[in-house]
């Protein structure tokens, strides 16, 4: 679907240069686009080898174990139905406290693992757990405590203060991962989600029946 996308704003952008007679401007600038693209990929090298080895010196110092401890009890308090001394849990406070600190090499692995883990506790083996939806809510909004990436894009194109972007990611981060928890737990509690499985059973089952009508 996405290559989809791609390629009907590249198809639409071309045929609309034709028809505007700009062919000649839109040509130009791809060109220029390629060579700036190329600059800011080199210059981010250093920057992200700069940040990423830091992240990674927090990371053999402990940093990471420590935000682990911190934010282990409110873990255990979103994930009730995950046992407490369960690999699951291990696995997902690593996953956050990784993501929160930059360091998202370090967390996919922990990502991937949790989710097996919760698999494993999972008795319904088609359908999401209420623990999987929430962690999967928390990965994706993931609180940014040190937006590595964006401070290093920043630093390459040239900002004379790229770690300003900080606060307002910390700010929008913390925002979109409260919203994304208070509406999975809106939807546990709703049951929302059950009465939509149940649709698409009774949909699937009219449909099974159909065919065997004709």
């Amino acid at each position: 679907m996405l290559n989809f996308i791609w390629i009907s704003l590249v198809l639409v952008s071309i045929v609309l240069s034709v028809i505007n007679g700009t062919t000649m401007q839109v040509v130009q600038s791809v060109t220029a686009s390629c060579k700036s693209s190329v600059t800011i990929a080199i210059g981010l090298i250093g920057v992200m080898a700069l940040w990423l080895g830091l992240m990674r010196v927090a990371e053999k110092a402990g940093l990471i174990r420590i935000f682990a401890r911190i934010i282990g009890p409110v873990l255990r308090r979103l994930f009730p139905a995950v046992p407490k001394d369960h690999p699951a849990m291990g696995a997902m406070i690593m996953n956050i406290s990784a993501n929160m600190l930059g360091i998202g090499n370090a967390a996919t692995p922990f990502g991937l693992r949790a989710m097996e883990y919760l698999q494993e506790l999972n008795k319904n083996k088609n359908v999401a757990t209420n623990a999987m939806c929430t962690f999967l809510a928390i990965n994706t909004s993931s609180v940014q405590l040190v937006p590595v990436t964006a401070i290093a894009i920043l630093a390459a194109t040239g900002d004379p203060n790229p770690t300003s972007i900080i606060f307002p990611a910390l700010l929008a981060t913390s925002c979109s991962t409260i919203a994304g928890i208070v509406a999975v737990k809106f939807l546990e509690k709703t049951k929302l989600a059950d009465a939509v499985m149940r649709l698409i059973e009774k949909c699937k089952w009219r449909q099974t029946n159909k065919g065997d009508a004709l």
